[in-house]
This record gives C-alpha cells, sequence and structure tokens, in this order.
C-alpha cells in the first residue's frame, strides 16, 4: 500500500458530512482546484510549522491509501515534494484520522 497525509483543523473536518466526499476550505471556496498532501511523518509536521505557525486550532493529519483514491493523484514535477489529489477525496481513501500534536512551544510534533 502507498500512502500520504493531508492536515487540516478540527474543526473544519468535523463540521463535513460523513456522507460525502471531503473537500478543504481553499477548494470549497474557489481557490485551488486540489488537495494539498505531503508524503512522511516528519515533512507533515515541517509542513505544519512552515504553514500554520501559530495557529491555535487544533489539527488532524488524515492517513491516506492512494490505492482507493478516486480522484487523480500527482507531483507537478520531480522538484515537488508534496503531492496533491485533483478533485475531492472519498471518504473510504481515509483510512485514520489522527491527532496531530504539538510540543510545548506550540511547533507541530509527527502524528501520533
Amino acid at each position: 500500500m502507498s500512502f500520504t497525509y493531508h492536515m487540516v483543523p478540527c474543526e473544519y473536518f468535523e463540521a463535513q458530512s460523513q456522507d460525502k466526499p471531503y473537500r478543504p476550505e481553499p477548494m470549497v471556496a474557489g481557490r485551488e482546484e486540489f488537495i494539498h498532501c505531503t508524503d512522511g511523518e516528519q515533512n507533515l509536521a515541517d509542513t505544519g510549522n512552515r504553514f500554520y505557525k501559530g495557529d491555535p486550532r487544533p489539527f488532524y493529519a488524515l492517513l491516506l491509501d492512494l490505492e482507493k483514491l478516486t480522484s487523480p493523484f500527482k507531483y507537478e514535477d520531480n522538484a515537488r515534494i508534496f503531492p496533491h489529489i485533483y478533485g475531492a477525496l472519498n471518504r473510504e481513501a481515509i483510512i485514520a484520522v489522527l491527532p496531530f500534536p504539538r510540543a510545548e512551544d506550540g511547533t507541530f510534533l509527527p502524528p501520533a
């Protein structure tokens, strides 16, 4: 199996309908056409610290099974380390919703 992660604020993910495909806030708002993902737990913590530093909201790390995705998954080019899912995320591909812990100083740690 191949896996990737997507991070999302807990409150946003919990507010989504569980019987519909998941769409992140920027996609719903029409600002993006893809879902940001990352490979590896350490990269995910680095990504959280880069893009959400100072954001006090709790986050989840969605563990995704790439073999179950119904939307295209791809890297834009070899230089990019972060892949994208082009389209909504079918719920069957979400195999775990992991707490995304933080250190005392608020920095993200690899998911539990």
